[in-house]
């Protein structure tokens, strides 16, 4: 354990961090822990409970967001409020537990918590892409369609890509730009099909392309900051939500959604603060849920449930809100989808093959006869 310890204390090389961040890769003690040997009808039956945890958790969430954002039964126009908010639950409920598992240390298990100024002022950065993220994805969820998120959403692989070639220098092979290449056409694709269908929100698929930056800058900078919070990922969580909150109290003031929010007829109302604190709720559960998930799994097969989640979250949209979708609207979801996909599958092909392979040293030592 003190080895353990000892390990998530150590800082990591910048350009390490960076390499695991955009490419995929983990701890392979955590992996090998998360793989012991348990009965194959337990071990799926886990699985399966996990999965099925996850998907009722984000497409819920991502069908919560999108009334609280865009409902014309509430119409509620203050987007950085709902999202100001579920950052507040999320650090109440973070603090709750950590008094809970203090109360009872045999009942659960949860890092204390305590706010550290220096701490959070080392999380700061991470803060800001992490704000830009959540604040850019209800942005776009709100100006398009729950249908056409996840096409709006879809190039954060496309940006992984390009940030892991600027910032280490990282090739990319032929065949993982390939999949990259369909990504974009879907993504044009599935824009050019919204604008023939006169459901095309420039402003939102904007906001799209940028929370898919965001996300994948927070990969980076989660990588970075963890080792300030001794590799725990509760902390991370809260002291990046405490940070959020402070942070968005100018922007609310800015913006004029206080303003909006006192003009709100529901303001009173126990159904709509039941709704934002459900949505908080999810919001704190789907970080839970998809540790939970790359725990059971792995960092690949989370990839591979996160696009089949998007697929049936694209189709119970359409059949929800009764929409009717074109032949090329469909192919560009299955584009991005497929895309998606299948550069998990050559990313996990490649990182077997390179673990599989001695190193070129090696090669030279034996062909040498040293």
């Amino acid at each position: 354990p003190t080895s353990s310890a000892t390990m998530n204390r150590a800082p990591l090389k910048r350009s390490r961090i960076l390499h695991m961040a955009l490419m995929g890769s983990s701890d392979p003690s955590g992996e090998a822990e998360a793989s012991k040997e348990k009965p194959f009808l337990l071990r799926a039956l886990q699985i399966t409970l996990v999965v099925s945890l996850y998907w009722v958790t984000s497409i819920s969430m991502v069908f919560l967001n999108k009334y609280l954002l865009d409902s014309p039964s509430l119409q509620l126009d203050t987007p950085i409020f709902v999202t100001f908010y579920q950052c507040l639950v999320t650090t109440l409920l973070c603090k709750s537990l950590s008094i809970l598992a203090a109360c009872c240390p045999g009942a659960m298990d949860f890092p204390p918590l305590r706010l550290d100024l220096r701490v959070a002022r080392s999380v700061l950065p991470l803060s800001v892409v992490f704000i830009g993220m959540i604040t850019f994805n209800n942005l776009c969820l709100k100006y398009v369609g729950v249908a056409f998120y996840n096409v709006g959403r879809s190039l954060t692989t496309v940006f992984n890509v390009l940030l892991s070639y600027l910032l280490l220098k990282q090739t990319t092979s032929f065949y993982a730009l390939l999949t990259c290449g369909v990504i974009i056409g879907g993504f044009w694709l599935g824009v050019d099909q919204e604008g023939a269908e006169g459901t095309l929100s420039w402003t939102g698929t904007l906001f799209g392309v940028l929370a898919s930056l965001c996300v994948s800058l927070n990969a980076i900078y989660t990588k970075k900051v963890l080792p300030a919070v001794d590799g725990s990922i509760w902390r991370l969580t809260f002291y990046n939500n405490v940070n959020a909150c402070v942070l968005f109290l100018p922007l609310l003031l800015l913006l004029g959604e206080l303003q909006s929010l006192r003009n709100f007829s529901q303001l009173g109302s126990g159904h709509f603060w039941g709704m934002m604190t459900l949505g908080g709720l999810f919001g704190f559960a789907i970080g839970y849920v998809t540790g939970l998930q790359i725990k059971f799994t792995s960092p690949l097969t989370h990839n591979v449930s996160g696009t089949a989640k998007a697929c049936a979250q694209t189709v119970l949209a359409v059949l929800y809100y009764e929409e009717t979708k074109s032949f090329l609207w469909w192919t560009s979801n299955m584009m991005v989808l497929g895309g998606s996909s299948a550069y998990t599958w050559v990313r996990g092909w490649e990182m077997k093959k390179i673990q599989e392979e001695p190193s070129p040293k090696e090669d030279e030592k034996s062909s040498m006869g040293v």
